[in-house]
């Protein structure tokens, strides 16, 4: 190896965009850049995207990378990537479907089923899941495919980052990471084949990826073909990822019990490892060993973040050029700001593709209460900054509840270059929260674990506080706060009242 021009490179196939990030092996950034896919939304509670548009992407951020350094370079490849964004394929890999995308609710009453299912072993299994599966999860969906026939003999399933392995390196295999937290898969036990016989799926194993790699080991070495595609040098070796925002953890430098990573993308993911396991029907998990070894890990989310400022810049902007958007959304943020804390009477409810903690209510969706003539496009672009951190106050809430310690909360991602947005998030939930100086924490924490992999540290948790830092810090404004209070509470209140109309209303 080497060390003095080595670089590893930290893919994040995000939901809207991959992104590369190269780093030299001391952990110091050479390069960075993304390029965007489409997501198609067909029908009510439907997303999908195209395979073959990440791999295009791929080529395109390699391609540019190419032009400012040489990617002979390159000595390890680590991959994150969206979790339970499933695809069905041939035998040799081909896609037989359009990918459903983690948002993708039509695995809702398979989920449903299983949920209900009174047999003794899905419930001992579910009791690692915080006593659920959620429909975006890999089972459900697995079990949607076969029972609408999308699963003939021959073909096998897999996740996003799976088939990003496959393509790379030409092996069948799967993250720990993804499959314990999302495929109910446990260390040491292995899939319940009780469970996958009760729920009505018993074939799992041949239609499942052959081996469950744990984060930073070995997947394989990029083949002849991918090399030459991608225009790498064969032989790189290719090191385990999993979850993009659980991977971002190691980027983020969060590793420790009690420090929560606050994930600020298309939607947000809160994480915290704990010693022992933590049991609580309102979060996800406990998940043994997902990312590192001898620590629990215990999640809570929301479905609708950054994709709500997408949605409005879409419906309020459309006239405007992609490439201009950005400066139209920095006058946004301007003019958003100069708005007085609780947006002068709206309450949004965030849950505008369901609520995923603490409700676990897939039928939920948006709303927006106290409109006057008074308000303006700007009070409603406020509205969704309030909504999302509302929400994440009630996800920290139910973590302190549970007995779950929040130390530190450290925030990475996109959402973190709005500082109105991450004052917002201060003064809402009374707390500091950290941000880092790489925002991307995602293709860092890939990279981090690339390096890990190359035996440059002695343990992924070394790797990530070797690499952690800290950028801007934000504190809680005591005015705003006790304005929020109020304003908290009718949030809570909204959901009380307005779920079962949502139940009612609901088209999925």
């Amino acid at each position: 190896m080497n060390t003095d021009n080595g670089i590893v490179a930290g893919i994040d196939f995000g939901t809207q965009a991959l992104k590369m990030s190269l780093f030299s092996l001391e952990g110091k950034l050479v390069w960075r850049g993304e390029r965007s896919y489409p997501t198609v939304f067909p029908l009510a509670g439907r997303a999908e995207q195209q395979p073959e548009d990440w791999w295009k992407a791929l080529i395109e951020v390699l391609q540019e990378a190419a032009k400012s350094i040489s990617l002979s370079r390159i000595e390890g490849i680590g991959v994150c990537a969206t979790s339970s964004t499933v695809l069905v394929t041939d035998n040799v890999g081909v896609p037989q479907t359009p990918a459903l995308l983690w948002m993708d609710k039509r695995a809702i009453h398979q989920a449903k089923a299983i949920n209900e299912n009174e047999s003794h072993a899905v419930k001992k299994v579910l009791q690692y899941s915080g006593g659920k599966v959620s429909e975006e999860w890999m089972v459900a969906k697995a079990l949607y495919l076969k029972e609408s026939g999308f699963l003939p003999p021959g073909t096998r399933i897999m996740e996003q980052l799976d088939w990003i392995n496959f393509r790379l390196t030409g092996r069948w295999v799967a993250s720990q990471c993804n499959a314990v937290c999302k495929w109910n898969y446990q260390v040491g036990k292995g899939f319940s084949s009780a469970f996958f016989e009760a729920i009505g799926l018993p074939d799992y194993q041949k239609i499942w990826p052959d081996e469950i790699i744990p984060v930073g080991g070995k997947v394989g070495s990029i083949t002849k073909e991918a090399a030459a595609e991608l225009g790498l040098t064969p032989g790189i070796p290719v090191f385990q990822g999993g979850i993009d925002a659980h991977i971002g953890m190691l980027g983020a430098g969060a590793v420790e019990p009690g420090v929560m990573s606050l994930v600020m993308g298309t939607s947000f993911v809160h994480l915290v490892h704990t010693a022992v396991p933590i049991f609580h029907e309102g979060l996800w998990g406990p998940y043994e060993n997902a990312i590192l070894p001898d620590k629990w890990l215990i999640e809570g989310g929301q479905l609708s973040c950054g994709s709500l400022t997408s949605w409005f810049l879409q419906q309020f902007y459309p006239h405007v050029p992609e490439d201009e958007l950005g400066s139209v959304y920095e006058e946004v943020v301007k003019e958003a700001g100069k708005i007085a804390p609780g947006s002068d009477g709206l309450v949004m409810m965030d849950s505008w593709q369901g609520n995923r903690t603490p409700y676990r209510n897939p039928l939920a969706s948006g709303s927006l209460v106290g409109l006057t003539l008074a308000h303006t496009r700007f009070h409603i672009f406020r509205a969704i900054l309030e909504s999302t951190a509302y929400g994440t106050r009630n996800i920290i809430e139910t973590f302190t509840d549970s007995h779950v310690p929040i130390t530190r909360i450290i925030a990475c991602g996109g959402g973190t270059k709005n500082e109105l947005w991450m004052q917002i998030l201060s003064d809402v939930t009374g707390l500091v929260i950290e941000t880092l100086e790489e925002t991307e924490a995602g293709s860092k924490g890939a990279a981090i674990l690339a390096a890990y992999g190359l035996g440059r540290y002695p343990s992924l948790a070394d790797a990530a506080n070797s690499n952690a830092t800290t950028g801007r810090v934000f504190t809680p404004q005591q005015e705003a706060r006790e304005r929020y209070d109020r304003y908290f509470d009718a949030y809570l209140e909204l959901h009380r009242a307005l779920f079962p109309i949502m139940k009612e209303l609901s088209v999925t």
